[in-house]
């Protein structure tokens, strides 16, 4: 035992020169965490990292079998499901890992917004923060037509129609997503490109700045608490917060775990090309508030036209989401604006809605 403890810290003496471990772990054990009533909005950060990390692990899994092209990618994932042993579950909890990621991502940012803890001097881990639910909402875009099958084909085709609306340069960028003037293998490969490649290395440059920036400023503390001077206290982040944080990934786990035995991802039918697009095509849950809305409007309003209308109301609902710390200088003065948190119920009153209308309308409505 003695000679394998010193085998031990020998290795521990190499590495901390090479690394600086003491160093941080002086540094983990300097950083506190805020106590208060909304504590627990602390934790959905880390359980959307560990549901990205997951997605990644489970993602170089899939890449052993999957082949990107039109003619092989429904059957390499048909193989990796019935013929690979736990390829199944893998691809579940794939699947399954994504829905979630986004979901405590939504939950996360309307916490943030609601705790306004994107107030200076915070303003870049908010930039960054919904720089990385874009790239979110790309990765879901872009892998859910990689199964090749009918119902990712032809969302992926309503999806993309949406881009060739855009004034002037609507017909550029739709061959641009398209790689072409349909969706085709070119759009396939495309995609496969910009979802193992593009986007990870983007989100993982994005996420060491976010992470960087709430290691520099800390947690927020909300305005109510500021004002009654951080009442609760604070908490050591190790090992008291990583150790609560741990059962929040657990939980995530375990949640991931059931759906994925017990909801497995389906495959569904082949994409054909040349066959009619089936009725009732549906994009992901996080789409369907907008493209319910897309539906609901008019075919023209005024002189444009009425899915024009439509997307430019969500750019500029993107644009000021992003730029939310710029507009509401109130807060940096430590006084609440209620506009924003009106807004921020109505947003939530208004996603919960029309996704819900998106799922039990008819489809000829």
């Amino acid at each position: 035992m003695v000679a394998e403890r010193g085998w031990l810290k020998e290795l521990y003496e190499w590495l901390d020169d090479r690394l600086g471990l003491a160093a941080m772990g002086a540094l983990a054990k300097k950083k506190d965490v805020p106590v208060h009533r909304h504590t627990i909005w602390y934790y959905l950060g880390g359980m959307t990292l560990f549901l990205f990390v997951v997605q990644i692990a489970t993602g170089i899994l899939l890449l052993f079998y999957y082949r990107p092209s039109s003619d092989e990618a429904y059957e390499s994932v048909q193989f990796l499901m019935a013929e690979v042993e736990f390829g199944w579950l893998v691809r579940s909890i794939h699947h399954w890992a994504a829905n979630l990621m986004i979901f405590t991502l939504f939950i996360h940012m309307f916490s943030v917004l609601w705790l306004r803890a994107y107030r200076a001097p915070r303003e870049v881990t908010w930039f960054s923060g919904a720089g990385l639910l874009g790239l979110a909402l790309a990765f879901g875009f872009t892998g859910y037509l990689l199964p090749w099958n009918e119902l990712s084909y032809f969302a992926t085709r309503v999806g993309t129609e949406i881009v060739g609306v855009v004034p002037l340069a609507g017909e550029f960028l739709l061959r641009v997503a398209r790689g072409g003037e349909d969706v085709t293998g070119a759009t396939l490969t495309r995609f496969y490109a910009f979802h193992i490649a593009v986007l990870p290395a983007t989100s993982v440059a994005l996420l060491g700045v976010h992470l960087f920036m709430v290691q520099k400023h800390g947690m927020s503390v909300p305005l109510d608490v500021e004002r009654q001077g951080g009442a609760g206290g604070t908490m050591p982040f190790f090992p008291n917060f990583l150790l609560r944080d741990l059962v929040g990934w657990l939980t995530a786990l375990a949640v991931l775990a059931a759906l994925a035995a017990f909801f497995p991802a389906e495959l569904g039918v082949k994409a054909d090309q040349f066959a009619p697009a089936p009725v009732g095509i549906k994009p992901e849950w996080y789409f369907m508030f907008m493209f319910q809305t897309l539906k609901y409007l008019p075919a023209h309003i005024l002189v444009l036209e009425g899915e024009l209308v439509g997307i430019f109301a969500f750019a500029v609902a993107g644009l000021l989401l992003v730029i939310v710390p710029v507009l509401d200088k109130r807060s940096d003065r430590g006084e609440g604006t209620p506009l924003i948190t009106w807004l921020v119920i109505a947003a939530i009153i208004y996603i919960i809605i029309l996704t819900y209308l998106g799922y039990t309308a008819s489809p000829t409505t």
